[in-house]
């Protein structure tokens, strides 16, 4: 699996906090039916194993990671439930190497050039800038291209519609992280189909950024 290519294809993954097991598969049809078969179960709430296990069962299309993984129990927890990657905050070196071992894509966030030197010490070529409007957005990024050429990045935090093309355009970035796809509001009341209809949104965001900027990787 080329993760950094299955995750330009998709280009937006969306980051969502589960309250219930009950939701997720609903929700991840809705998003696959909008055009974005991705999802980070963040792993904030007792519901996200459970959550991460439904949705591999029932819409085995999507590609599944698990967010806000911060130790390696965790993670073995997530792989366990069906996760197909690893994302974490940070960088926690114990946790990258037991997904090295286990042989799980991991994507540990980064905020500093000194953290993205120790991610390519560990071996790894696709990191999360985190909290990627805080630290500098798209000026940041760009800024890491010249000594990184090689590193590709998938920022989260603080992106939106409005700013979302802005990061899709860079060549080093290999998707973004998006928490509006999913409000929680809309998921609480189950409202499916409004959430199909931004992940619909997001996808045409995407493809006319494609399309206008070539974009390939």
């Amino acid at each position: 699996m080329d993760i950094v290519k299955l995750l330009h294809s998709v280009g937006i993954v969306p980051v969502i906090k589960m309250d219930t097991p009950e939701h997720a598969v609903p929700l991840a049809r809705a998003l696959a039916d909008g055009g974005l078969p991705a999802a980070e179960i963040t792993f904030r709430s007792d519901a996200a194993a459970e959550s991460i296990h439904r949705i591999k069962a029932a819409v085995p299309d999507i590609f599944l990671c698990a967010g806000t993984v911060l130790t390696p129990q965790q993670a073995q927890q997530a792989a366990e439930a069906g996760a197909q990657a690893i994302v974490s905050p940070g960088l926690n070196e114990e946790t990258v190497r037991w997904c090295t071992a286990a042989g799980i894509p991991v994507i540990p966030g980064c905020a500093t050039p000194t953290e993205v030197e120790a991610c390519m010490r560990l071996g790894l070529s696709l990191v999360k800038l985190f909290p990627a409007q805080v630290v500098g957005g798209t000026a940041m990024l760009k800024a890491l291209a010249g000594p990184y050429a090689a590193m590709r990045f998938m920022p989260t935090g603080g992106i939106k519609p409005e700013n979302a093309a802005d990061y899709l355009r860079l060549k080093n970035v290999a998707a973004c992280g998006g928490t509006w796809i999913v409000p929680g509001n809309l998921l609480a009341a189950e409202r499916f189909d409004e959430i199909r209809q931004i992940a619909a949104a997001a996808a045409a965001l995407r493809d006319r950024v494609y399309a206008e900027a070539n974009c390939a990787l």
